[in-house]
C-alpha cells in the first residue's frame, strides 16, 4: 500500500494508523511561529466509530488504504442482520443493522446500497442520496399560510419525522435527502 507524507493527508482519506483503520474527518495545516509545520488531523475509527486527534509532521509517513466499493442489493432483514446480494456473483452477505445508523429506516426492499470493503471485511454502507417516501400523517393546508420559510411536521411511511413545506399533503410522495434527512422535493 502507498505511504504518504503527513502533510498530504486530506479529508476522506483512509489511513492505517495504530493498528486500526481510520478515516480523516478534518485536516488543519498549522504553521506555528516556532518549529516545523504539521497537520492536525481528526480521525474516526472505521470499525468502532471512536475519534482521535493526531498531529502529523511532513516527515511522518502514514499508510493510505484504498477501500473497495461494491454496489449490492438489499434483500431482507432477519434477527437484526441485513442481508445483501452482490448483483454480479449473486453472493449474499449479512451485515449488522447498526452499520446504517440513524439512516436505517430509509432502507427499502430491493434498494442498491454501496458497501465499502477492506480486504473481505465490510466497513460501511451508504444509501442512495435521495429516497422516495410517502407521507402518512401531516397537518392540513391552512389557506393564506404562504410565509417564506414556514414548514410543518410530517410522519413518513417508515416512521421518520421530517419538516415539509405547507403545500405538501397527506398520502403524497416526496423525495428525502438521506444525508441531511430532510425534505428535498415532491416525487
Amino acid at each position: 500500500m502507498p505511504k504518504i507524507n503527513g502533510n498530504e493527508i486530506r479529508p476522506g482519506n483512509v489511513l492505517e494508523h495504530n493498528d486500526g483503520l481510520w478515516a480523516a474527518v478534518k485536516v488543519d495545516h498549522v504553521k506555528p511561529g516556532k518549529g516545523g509545520a504539521f497537520a492536525q488531523v481528526e480521525l474516526r475509527n472505521l470499525r468502532n466509530g471512536s475519534k482521535l486527534n493526531e498531529r502529523f509532521r511532513s516527515a511522518d509517513k502514514v499508510e493510505r488504504v484504498r477501500l473497495e466499493q461494491k454496489d449490492q442489493q438489499f434483500l431482507y432483514e432477519s434477527d437484526g442482520m441485513l442481508v445483501f446480494m452482490d448483483n454480479e456473483t449473486y453472493e449474499q452477505i449479512e451485515l449488522p443493522a447498526e452499520i446504517l445508523g440513524e439512516r436505517r429506516p430509509f432502507l427499502q426492499d430491493g434498494m442498491i446500497v454501496q458497501i465499502e470493503y477492506y480486504e473481505a471485511e465490510a466497513l460501511s454502507a451508504a444509501l442512495p442520496q435521495k429516497v422516495t417516501c410517502t407521507i402518512v400523517e401531516t397537518e392540513p393546508v391552512v389557506k393564506g399560510q404562504t410565509a417564506a420559510n414556514s414548514f410543518k411536521p410530517a410522519v413518513l411511511d417508515n416512521g421518520v419525522r421530517v419538516m415539509v413545506p405547507p403545500f405538501v399533503g397527506q398520502d403524497e410522495k416526496i423525495i428525502v435527502d438521506t444525508l441531511s434527512m430532510e425534505y428535498s422535493e415532491r416525487a
